[in-house]
């Protein structure tokens, strides 16, 4: 995990790295848009492949506790220090990898954990998502921006849509011109709060 200096602003982005490839073309395009982000804006960068988390094991409903890894407690830490949380991840048959996929499974345990009041402290703050796909035809990755749409939604958090880029070569998301030019206005994006479709007039 890196961390780059905090400014003087009070917005703070972690970037949750869910890719299997290292610097792949998903964290290409996310760092392209996080390079226009105003200097004092605190940036954390995590890597999922480097912080590792076990398989998620749902024991809301059980009696006792369960163990906090050393992993799941710097996520969480990290999680809820930033006021935007960016989903770096590439589309694996069309949602989020299976690292993203259980970094948000850890969300429904941090939900009943006595005294972290998880849903009310993320409340507010705002969700991103940043993929790749090898597919030219954007609407297949629907169910990737469901996925997060709808997570924002259960979470009263904001939502700032989706960069949407292409590619599958190692790199090829730079000859993408369309995405690289809307990365560099991405975060200046308006992020209304979530709502789930049937709310939505």
């Amino acid at each position: 995990m890196t961390t780059e200096p905090a400014g003087d602003t009070d917005r703070s982005f972690l970037f949750v790295l869910g890719s299997a490839r290292p610097d792949g073309n998903t964290e290409i395009l996310a760092r392209a848009a996080a390079e226009q982000l105003p200097p004092g804006i605190s940036q954390r960068w995590v890597d999922l492949t480097q912080l590792p988390l076990p398989d998620f094991q749902d024991g809301r409903h059980e009696s006792g506790s369960w163990p906090v890894g050393e992993a799941e407690e710097e996520l969480r830490r990290a999680t809820l220090e930033a006021t935007d949380i960016v989903i770096v991840s590439p589309l694996y048959w069309y949602t989020v990898s299976a690292h993203t996929k259980r970094y948000l499974d850890y969300w429904s345990g941090w939900l009943g954990v006595p005294g972290l009041d998880f849903k009310e402290r993320m409340a507010g703050r705002t969700l991103w998502g940043v993929t790749v796909m090898a597919h030219e035809e954007e609407a297949v990755a629907d169910g990737l921006v469901t996925t997060l749409t709808n997570t924002a939604a259960y979470l009263r958090m904001r939502f700032g849509g989706v960069l949407l880029g292409n590619g599958s070569r190692p790199g090829q998301v730079r000859a993408d011109e369309r995405a690289m030019v809307r990365a560099k206005t991405f975060f200046e994006r308006e992020t209304p709060l979530a709502r789930f479709p049937y709310e939505q007039d």
